[in-house]
Parts: C-alpha cells; structure tokens; sequence
C-alpha cells in the first residue's frame, strides 16, 4: 500500500478535482456526485496513508541522525526512540539536545496541485486537503441545498400568460389559508396617444377554496379587452402587474411597424455554480432582464427544459418530486425581473419528464404532467383540440403552432430514422400541423412559425436519436408541406434543447417542383440559464441540403429576439432575427416573404432576398 499510495493521492485529487470543476461550471451530470465522493474517499485514505509514512520516516531519519552523533546504540536509543514516538519528535529531540536531520522543502505549489502531502509543511498540507474537501463541500451543495432546504411550499405569485386581442390568462398561487377569499381585478391603464377607457377597477374573479389538490394554484382568464391596449391587474394577495392586449389579426399596434417577441429554453438555478449566490438565482435572468425595458417584447416563447428533474439528481418521480421544481424556479430572486410585465407561454421538452423521454404517456408521465398542466399549459393558448398538449394561436402578423414532440411520439428505436412507422407528433398532430401549414392566413398575417423543442436540422450530431434526425419520414413530410405554403407566406422554425445556437436553411431540392424561394429556415436558441457544451456538436455536411448560416455554440445565456414587420416593399412581410448571448447582441438575420406570391410551390418572387448583417 506504502509504494503505491502516492500515487493513488494524486490520481484520486486530480480525478476528483476535474470532474468537480466540470461539474460545477460545466455540465452538471448526475454521474459526477458519486464519481467525486468515490475519488473523495480514495484520496482520503491514500492522503492519510502518505502523511503518516512521512512523519514515521521522519521520526525514524531524526533518531538515526541522533544515535550517529552520540555513538549510542541497543536499548538506550530504542527507549528513546519510545519516547520520541510517545511525546512527539520535537519534545524528544529537544530534550536530549541532538539535531534531527532536514528533511527538503517541497514547493508549495507542488503541494497544491497534486494533493500530495508536505512533511515539512503543517499548513500547505492542511491547504491542499482543504481544496479537495471544500469541492466535495461545493458538490454537495449544489446536489442538495436547494431541494432540502428551498422547497418552496410557501411560494405566492401570480403570473401572465397566454394574451390575446381580447383576453388575458393569470396563474395565480396561494398557499396561506389566511389570505382566502382572493379577489382578482384589473383596469385599463392608457399611454399617450392611446384612447381613454376609463381606470375604474373591474373584479374578474373570486377564490374562495384552494388546496393541494392543484398546488394551491388557480387560473383567471380576464375577457372583453380592447386590443393594443396597456392593461393593470391586481389580486388581493399582494400582487400585481401589467400586460398589453395583442393587435388585431394582421395587424400592429397603434405607433409601431412590428411585433416582437422571444424565444430561448433551458434553465437551472445556480448554474454555473456560484457559491455565493443564492441557491434558486438564475444568472441568464439577469442578463435577459437589463434588455428587456429596450426590447419592448410582447412574449415570451419558452421551448422546453423549463426545469432538470433529472439533473444534478432525481430525488423522486411522485407528483410533488415534480412540483418542487417549479415552485422552485418560481421562487428564484431573478424570476420577478423577467416576468413581472412579460408573458410567458410554454411548450414541454425531456427534462420535464426524463432525459430524451420518448415513452409517451407511461410512468413517469402522468406525474410529469401534473405540475406541467397546473403552472403551464393552464395559461397557455388553447389546444388545438379538447385534451391536446399542442397549441395554436395568431399574434398580429404572424400565427404560430406550437408543437408537443414528447407525448405522442413512437421510441427512437428500434425502428430506423426513415422507417414510416416512426412518428414525432402522431397522426392527429401530424394532420393538425399539416392543416395549419395548408391554410390560407388572415390578410396581413405574413408569417407561419413551427415551434419545436428539440431541433429540426439533423446537422446536431451528438444525441441525434432524440431530435428529428431519428425520424425522418415524417420530417420529410412537414418539409414538402412547409415548401407548399400559400403564396406570400413565411415559414420559421423556432426550437432549443441543445444549449448552443445554429441557424439552418433548408432548400428545396434543386431542379424539383419548388423554387429556391421556397427555402425554410431554423433558428435554435439555448441555454437561457445553463452550461454550453465544451466541444463542437454541429456538423454540417456534403450532400444534405442543409445549410448552415450561423453556428454560436459558447455562452451560458442565449436567447433571440424575432422582430415581425410587414411594412416591406410592395407588402413584403419582414422577420429579423438578433441573438443574445450573455446580454450582449452578436448576430442578426433578416428575411422576407416574396411580393405577391411564392411563398412555396407558388408563382413568382419568393423568400430569396435572405440578407445577413
């Protein structure tokens, strides 16, 4: 053990110092926790085992130099040596007066980096155990403070979401008994240049009774609103906020050429780790929030991995497993900046359920589902359909239709990625999907967004089997349908889940049924609040008709901004695209739909004029 436990020291600290350092500011795996505390444990006795082979070494080298000097040998210097052992080297030597030998100074920083001990050194020995000891600490930390000691039952907020022309949905939560009944009101708030209508306040809805059965949640939906109009709402439980009513179908508001909203996913508290901040803090809020008040956005298009059940560790798979977690980002200091005045609507991705969920409504969906339905979908547009998880709405110029790629899909395997059995949406989602595409749009509505959680480009080679590289037959399909589109209408593909950002065009096939002007494009956004991965995900490559346009993988806060106008020559419609990363604009991509027609299989014109800035 002696020959080999120098080694096994610095093996098990650099091992367990890596892998805490990639845990704790890169990629936050549950497989790293037991990794750390397995290297923590080796280290230990290994540091151990070296410490007290130096100090016997120490003792031993001191007593030899000792009888050297004296000419004593046998039983006097045995029973000294006794002594030295029993009393402490520095006693026993200084009370016969004989100098031990030295033993060499090691570098500190030698000592530092490899964790070995230093026989010579109290303090850099204690130093660098204590480096190892503090990143267990930190791990530790991270895995366990906020779900022990943050569950966040006491959670009250209310929050906007879903608005349209003419309503406002609120989620409301209140767990203290005391504040019962909760009355909701609201009341026009006019801006300059804005009609009067009246600040009298108007009560929308009373509740009387809450229980756990909901999480101590419920929904008001505040109908007859004016559209473009600043509206104030209050509930008797001390919160408020503001929300401005959508524009008419096709249009904009009063004073403005465009709509503008947002778009990202992905988010964990307290990542990357900072050990001084609070234990629910979401530093890519920060960033998102000091842009906000510029940006004026009616929305924002939250793409899934709205929580991580299943990182750093599950700690359960029952309904309140998963209800902490929203509560959670719910309770986070940061999240009061970005949503007090912006709605948020949201779409469901794996880590709301299990990491690349593809067992549809099996467990543990259903537990999944019931906080995802409480603090989510209750305040989303409406289904398509009674019962669906996929949504549809119009906002001024565009419609958008938000897909679910999780509930109904087929297992990514065994089947292969073209197999016609395989399915992302199911078929009544694929016929709903394809209806939208076909349909022709409101006058003014330029253009059609297809909101997927996971990508739709196959160019993310690493994981491809959970995006919709798996299932190409039925990409397929929405490709030829999207290239299709009526005449004079725009196809964007919005999605995340892969923490980096790529946009992609999509081209139909030359020579084919469809011109060039027909071409679609992706824009995926993430991490709003999370790692980034390390190495090169995406690949472009030779005979795939996908092209790359912008690839962004850095940053641990992204998200996009997506300006709708329709004030083009001769009636174009206008998207630009601005990317976000960690609060500073980096790139931007501007498209257009074509003059009277050609929006895919159409006439002349066409969405060509793509012009990057």
């Amino acid at each position: 053990m002696k020959s080999i436990a120098p080694l096994l020291t610095v093996l098990s600290s650099v091992s367990l110092r890596l892998i805490a350092y990639v845990f704790l500011r890169w990629i936050p795996g549950h497989h790293a926790p037991p990794l750390v505390l397995l290297f923590a444990s080796l280290y230990a006795i290994s540091f151990l085992s070296v410490y007290t082979s130096q100090k016997s070494a120490a003792v031993a080298s001191s007593l030899d130099s000792r009888g050297s000097a004296n000419g004593q040998f046998g039983y006097g210097i045995a029973k000294e040596a006794d002594r030295a052992i029993q009393k402490g080297l520095g006693k026993a030597i200084g009370d016969t007066g004989v100098t031990p030998v030295q033993t060499a100074r090691q570098w500190p920083g030698w000592t530092l980096l490899w964790g070995l001990p230093d026989p010579t050194s109290f303090w850099w020995t204690t130093a660098t155990a204590g480096i190892n000891a503090i990143l267990c600490l930190c791990v530790l930390d991270l895995v366990y403070q906020a779900p022990i000691l943050y569950p966040s039952r006491e959670l009250s907020f209310a929050r906007v979401g879903y608005v349209s022309d003419t309503t406002a949905s609120l989620l409301i939560r209140e767990p203290d008994g005391k504040q019962l009944p909760i009355f909701v009101s609201y009341r026009g708030v006019p801006e300059t240049g804005q009609p009067s209508i009246g600040d009298s306040w108007k009560a929308v809805g009373t509740e009387y009774w809450l229980s756990n059965d909901t999480d101590y949640t419920f929904t008001v939906v505040i109908k007859g609103l004016r559209p473009t109009i600043l509206y104030q709402y209050s509930v008797s439980n001390n919160h408020s906020g503001y929300f401005t009513t959508a524009p008419p179908q096709g249009q904009v508001a009063p004073g403005t050429d465009k709509i503008t909203f947002l778009t990202s996913s992905c988010i964990k508290p307290r990542f990357p780790y900072n050990p001084f901040a609070h234990p629910l803090a979401m530093p890519g809020f920060k960033h998102l929030a000091q842009k906000l008040p510029e940006l004026k956005a009616s929305f924002m298009l939250f793409l899934g991995d709205f929580i991580y059940i299943d990182v750093p560790r599950r700690f359960g798979v029952d309904p309140e497993s998963y209800r902490r977690e929203y509560r959670q980002v719910y309770s986070s200091p940061d999240w009061p900046s970005v949503s007090k005045d912006l709605p948020w609507i949201h779409v469901m991705d794996d880590h709301e359920i299990a990491n690349d969920w593809d067992g549809n409504t099996t467990a543990p969906y259903p537990a999944a589902a019931d906080p995802w339905h409480l603090y989510h979908t209750s305040v989303n547009p409406p289904p398509v359909a009674p019962g669906a998880s996929y949504f549809q709405f119009t906002h001024g110029l565009a419609s958008f239709f938000l897909m679910d790629t999780r509930r109904y899909r087929t297992p990514s395997h065994p089947l292969p990625a073209t197999s016609s059995e395989k399915s992302m949406l199911g078929p009544t989602q694929l016929s709903d999907l394809l209806a939208f595409l076909s349909r022709r749009e409101p006058a003014g509505v330029k253009w059609k967004f297809l909101i997927s959680s996971i990508p739709f480009t196959r160019n993310w080679r690493f994981a491809a089997t959970d995006t919709w590289a798996n299932y190409l037959h039925e990409r397929q399909l929405l490709l030829e349908a999207m290239w299709s589109v009526p005449p004079g209408t725009g196809i964007i593909i919005l999605s995340g889940d892969r923490h980096e950002f790529a946009a992609t065009a999509f081209p139909p096939p030359q020579g084919g049924k469809w011109p060039a002007s027909a071409t679609v494009h992706e824009f995926s956004t993430s991490p709003l609040s999370m790692f980034y991965l390390p190495f090169r995900t995406y690949e472009e490559r030779e005979g795939e008709d996908e092209v790359c346009v912008k690839y962004v993988p850095d940053g641990n806060s992204k998200f996009g901004v997506v300006e709708v106008m329709g004030g083009g020559k001769g009636g174009q419609g206008v998207v630009r695209f601005r990317l976000f990363v960690d609060g500073v604009e980096v790139w931007e991509y501007v498209l257009t739909t074509g003059v009277g027609g050609g929006g895919g299989g159409g006439g002349g014109g066409g969405r060509d004029a793509a012009i990057w800035t």
